[in-house]
């Protein structure tokens, strides 16, 4: 049977993750120390002098992600991400205007936003991430538009069988708990999120002791510093404390599940085992760790199996995936 064989080939990747997992490895530590200051607002800010840099580049972290979308409403965080820079026109901006880019990345952690710009764009850069990160305009008309693009992606990733396959198995292992619901959201899920929930995750995570911002390139520390203090700091802090820790998935349930596949005679296999967070000691070991699986179980296989580790702020997973 079909399921036999990629189960077969599981098998063979497992013991050698056993095998390797006993052996041990030893992390890599160290990086050039940046400039560390706070203002009043909680707002952490890291400043590079990189003399070389031919553009200044500008990191905003905001420490909450898809872990915290509410119950039934998953989708929430990545919608309120996409708001910050809504139309193709801002982003414009700063490819014509400042001579860089934007880019927003939301995971299950964090909501990042990565900007860079002419060495000399350095204060309209901040000052048009200030109007961003502080006073982001969250009505019916714009939620009406991002929640129509999200409805779009997630109905073209559902036709993935490896995106389903990924799902299907982190759900599985994590149940209810965050990094089992999908970062994206479901078709049902994002119907229900309206303007007001995305004003209530902004007033709740949004807020300048949730953030970091990272500031790197050719520039002036002192005048960096003071540009951060006139832009970034009225940005409000919030007015109350964010659980910071959930609670544990229940055990996986036994058995083999098996879902159907949204494209016709494709089939895929995963296998998902608890992995370590990023601030473990272990997670540059597990990195190493991954990497060699994967090399190796792509050389029997052809290259089409994989295996990744995935880490988050609280434990990931190791992912073993066979495609058919």
């Amino acid at each position: 049977m079909k399921f036999t064989r990629l189960f077969q080939k599981l098998c063979v990747a497992l013991f050698l993750f056993a095998a390797l997992c006993s052996a041990g490895m030893a992390q890599k530590p160290g990086s050039t120390v940046p400039r560390q200051e706070k203002l009043l607002n909680g707002l952490r800010l890291l400043m590079w002098s990189e003399p070389t840099a031919n553009k200044v580049s500008v990191r905003i972290r905001i420490h909450a992600g898809s872990a915290f979308d509410p119950q039934g409403k998953e989708g929430a965080m990545n919608m309120l991400a996409e708001n910050l820079f809504p139309t193709q026109d801002v982003r414009e901006f700063y490819r014509d205007d400042l001579g860089g880019s934007i880019d927003v990345v939301t995971t299950y952690d964090y909501i990042q936003i990565n900007a860079t710009a002419s060495n000399d764009k350095l204060l309209t850069l901040l000052e048009s991430l200030s109007t961003a990160v502080t006073n982001p305009t969250i009505d019916k008309e714009s939620t009406a538009q991002i929640k129509t693009a999200e409805l779009t992606k997630i109905a073209a990733v559902s036709k993935d069988p490896s995106y389903v396959a990924d799902m299907a198995a982190a759900s599985r292992l994590f149940g209810s708990f965050p990094y089992g619901r999908p970062r994206l959201g479901t078709v049902e899920s994002v119907q229900k999120i309206d303007f007001a929930d995305l004003i209530d995750l902004r007033q709740r995570f949004l807020t300048a002791d949730n953030a970091t911002v990272a500031i790197s390139g050719n520039i002036d520390g002192n005048l960096a510093f003071r540009a951060a203090r006139r832009y970034l700091g009225a940005w409000l802090k919030s007015d109350k404390r964010v659980p910071s820790t959930f609670r544990q998935p229940d055990d996986p349930k036994s058995g083999l599940p098996v879902f159907d596949s949204p494209v016709a005679n494709s089939s895929e296999f995963r296998f998902a085992v608890r992995g370590v967070a990023r601030g473990d000691k272990d997670y540059y070991a597990a990195a190493v760790l991954a990497s060699i699986l994967d090399r190796r179980f792509k050389q029997m296989e052809g290259g089409k199996s994989f295996v990744r580790h995935e880490a988050n702020a609280l434990p990931g997973l190791f992912l073993f995936g066979v495609p058919d």
